[in-house]
């Protein structure tokens, strides 16, 4: 599946959309995700889920997806 995380933007076709990093991690951790778009949000961030995903790589062997960042902030990207 592949995950949309953002609380403004329509979701693309062919995307589920999340709002909340918590629910990032959540379908990430099923190993459901094949593809991962990002967002910041002052909720939380896509960063904090890029956290998780490298600390899952480092600790647990976890193969992450491919990650994309969807922001018209270039300095967040």
């Amino acid at each position: 599946m592949k995950v949309y995380l953002d609380d403004e933007r329509a979701t693309p076709d062919g995307w589920g959309r999340v709002g909340w990093p918590e629910e990032a991690i959540s379908l990430l951790a099923s190993g459901q995700v094949t593809e991962l778009s990002l967002i910041d949000d002052t909720h939380g961030t896509g960063y904090d889920v890029l956290l998780w995903l490298e600390e899952a790589v480092a600790t647990r062997g976890f193969v992450p997806p491919r990650v994309q960042v969807h922001s018209a902030n270039s300095s967040a990207r």
